[in-house]
Order: structure tokens, then sequence, then C-alpha cells
């Protein structure tokens, strides 16, 4: 028994539409989230940190400042 080959159209969606769709559908998705997280930086960066009460900050050990900073200078 011989099978027939369907022939399959290349603009169908498995061919060159589907491929199309998906190009799309991805490029969309990059595009919105880039966008997403550029808006999400701004607002980020234009809501910065601020101390209330500064004094409030404590030093819980003093040997926390005798520590290398660089190979040339060293603690005292």
């Amino acid at each position: 028994m011989a099978h027939e080959m369907k022939q399959g159209s290349a603009f169908g969606l498995h061919g060159i539409t589907g491929a199309l769709i998906a190009t799309v559908l991805l490029v969309s998705i990059l595009v919105g989230l880039t966008i997403w997280g550029l808006l999400v930086q701004q607002d980020t960066a234009n809501d910065f940190y601020k101390l209330e009460n500064p004094s409030e900050i404590k030093m819980i050990s003093t040997e926390n400042g005798k520590h290398l900073v660089d190979g040339n200078i060293k603690a005292k």
C-alpha cells in the first residue's frame, strides 16, 4: 500500500505565518518587559532612600573600621 504524501501550505500555521506570529509575539513580550523594567528603574531612581533619624544608627563594633581597604593602607 502506497501512502500519499500531502503537500502542506507554506503560509499555513506551521509555515511562514506561524513563524511570523511566534516572532511578533516574542518581540512584543521583549518590548513590553523592557519598557516595564525601564519604568520601574526610573521610579526607583526618583524615590531614593532617606534616613529619618540618622542619630539612631549605632556602630555595633569598632573592629569594623580596622579592615584593609587597600593593599597600601594599614589599619592603626
